[in-house]
């Protein structure tokens, strides 16, 4: 494969690669991985066991956070607790805002590049996450959570053991299929042990983080997703969801209102994900809001919300269970509903690290609880009962947040243990995600991606093709000629079917244009032509760090054959020349190696 340098690599924001020096398992369990599926499993499971250890240390020291920083009993919920001191509510979140700040002002800087989750790795850069980088991460997302920010612990699991996976991988040398694969597994132990759902963790991390279902790829990650699930059942015994009420039974009525719950979930994930980035925007417009004093007026707005519900601080596990059960009226829900939208989009945007994956499904349940009660007394014995309506607005938000239906699918019968409430889901999901992908075309990940500048639509593997470069495929063996040479001497010195394409240069040695050779003999040669005439492509050409994805685009800009590689836009000194032909031939051919990395593993 062509690849570019180390250093192109890490100016594109790649993970720094591990030292040639860096210690590495010995040859023969590496080989027998490398060789034996089984080998693999085994691997994911230590992966899976890790995993769940990690959650359960980042779960406990949040609560015991929680608990110390506001004054509650140690493992109760933060936003379950209805009287919390009002100095704390302002307090702890501005301090922890302080602090963030000081560590953003001085580390984040040193980790520019190395700062990669886990879907971006695996897209771009084969599955290399940075520990460094992982480690501040994730210390980021548990002082945001624990001093009380709107956001949820997902983000900081998924990104420690992911790191984690990663550094297995390389330990053992790898292929990048198979590092993506590690990485996938470190991911879906993360997210089965943060909710106690094995199947949800394991879909997880085939939609969101490998990009695709393998027969190869399914032992290792349902082996690292169960693993972690009983690590986690042991260590914290976490109660996750009670769903009140009979489920609402299988019917046209019922299949029906699930679709409209969808198409809500739906509209409604893409206003999150629109506030998410508006709040952002809003921040960094205000030229003043930087550094610690962006922190200090997000903490206070977030402060001031608390003050009027303390639904809204942390990641919402207690208060969704709450309102699940309290049977709250319209005007609450909707209160709630805005307010904890507004504190996500508000802790996002003023810097506090953390996800929206939790924060998503207390959105949604609070969308279906919305629907049934407003609905219910105008059609009693029509409208679905409040905790099916809750469970399918749960997975309809978090689908269109996190773009991954199956594994909100899964999460809803993993939580009710009911066909008919998990057939709606199915219905609600589906919808949502049709919805989401028609009218916005990301989930919540991709489009941050997608704000920053980075062409990613998914976790697929499309590093690769950012890492050939038009160094690596030009050829150097080219025919030049001064671009005021004669038409007539031009013919004597380059009969048909000697070249093929003459590169022009000026007098000053400079790139003046391309001319074919049957543009050359196809005129007649009069008086004072030159070759200068001819020329086409004056001002198309390539860099030699320009990758085949933008090779490609330009030979369907130019509708041309043939493309002349410059050293800079000033000097225009030609290098290489690159044919469309080539570029084709490599770019599937690498195509194909991956499609085999993927299927014939």
């Amino acid at each position: 494969m062509s690849v570019g340098s180390g250093a192109e690599a890490q100016a594109a924001g790649a993970p720094a690669p591990a030292a040639s020096g860096a210690w590495r398992l010995p040859a023969g369990f590496r080989n027998f991985v490398r060789t034996r599926e089984v080998g693999l499993v085994l691997v994911a499971v230590v992966i899976g066991l890790l995993s769940g250890l990690l959650v359960a240390i980042i779960w406990r020291a949040s609560e015991f956070a929680h608990a110390i920083l506001f004054s509650i009993p140690y493992g109760t919920r933060l936003s379950a607790n209805g009287v919390i001191p009002w100095q704390r509510i302002v307090l702890v979140p501005l301090c922890g805002g302080l602090l963030l700040a000081v560590i953003s002002a001085f580390y984040v800087q040193r980790f520019k590049g190395q700062l990669a989750d886990a879907i971006e790795a695996n897209a771009l850069y084969g599955g290399r996450v940075s520990m460094r980088g992982s480690l501040l991460i994730s210390l980021q997302t548990l002082l945001s959570n624990g001093c009380g920010a709107s956001v949820g612990l997902e983000a900081g699991y998924t990104q420690i053991c992911a790191a984690f996976s990663s550094q297995i991988g390389k330990r053992l040398a790898a292929r990048r299929a198979d590092m993506r694969l590690l990485v996938a597994c470190g991911a879906a132990g993360a997210i089965s042990a943060a909710f106690t759902a094995p199947l949800a963790g394991a879909f997880f991390a085939f939609e969101v983080v490998l990009g695709a279902y393998t027969s190869a790829s399914l032992v290792p990650v349902i082996a690292s997703s169960v693993a972690a699930w009983l690590v986690m059942r042991q260590l914290v015994h976490p109660s996750f969801l009670v769903v009140p009420g009979v489920p609402s039974p299988v019917s046209v009525e019922m299949i029906g209102q699930m679709m409209v719950i969808g198409v809500l979930g739906a509209l409604f994930s893409i206003v999150v994900m629109l506030a998410v980035a508006f709040s952002e925007r809003a921040f960094q417009r205000l030229t003043a809001l930087r550094g610690a004093l962006r922190f200090v007026v997000g903490a206070l707005l977030l402060s001031g919300l608390a003050m009027l519900t303390p639904t809204v601080l942390g990641s919402g596990h207690g208060a969704m269970q709450i309102l699940l059960l309290s049977n709250p009226t319209w005007l609450m829900l909707a209160t709630t509903l805005l307010l904890k939208t507004a504190a996500s989009a508000i802790s996002l945007g003023a810097g506090y690290r953390g996800g929206l994956f939790f924060a998503s499904l207390m959105l949604g349940a609070l969308i279906g609880q919305l629907y049934s009660t407003v609905l219910g007394p105008i059609f009693p014995t029509f409208a679905l009962q409040p905790g099916t309506a809750a469970v399918a607005g749960m997975v309809a938000v978090a689908t269109g947040v996190l773009g991954a239906p199956f594994s909100m699918i899964c999460l809803a019968l993993e939580l009710t243990g009911d066909f008919s409430v998990t057939v709606g889901g199915v219905v609600a999901a589906s919808v949502s995600a049709m919805i989401v992908r028609e009218l916005f075309g990301y989930s919540f990940a991709t489009w941050r991606f997608h704000l920053r500048g980075e062409a990613i639509r998914g976790p697929q593997d499309v590093g690769w093709v950012d890492q050939i470069f038009a160094a690596t495929l030009m050829r150097t063996d080219f025919d030049t000629a001064r671009a005021d040479l004669p038409m007539a001497e031009a013919q004597k010195l380059f009969p048909p079917g000697r070249v093929k394409h003459l590169v022009l240069l000026d007098a000053d040695g400079r790139y003046a244009g391309v001319v074919g050779s049957p543009d050359v003999h196809d005129i007649d040669a009069t008086e004072g032509a030159t070759l200068a005439g001819v020329a086409q492509q004056h001002d198309q050409f390539l860099f030699p760090s320009s990758s085949i994805r933008d090779m490609l685009a330009a030979f369907d800009r130019g509708e041309v054959d043939i493309l002349v590689v410059i050293d800079n836009a000033e000097d225009r000194r030609v290098v290489g020349t690159v044919s469309e032909a080539h570029v084709l031939r490599t770019y599937s051919n690498e195509l194909e190696r991956r499609n085999q990395e993927l299927y014939f593993r």
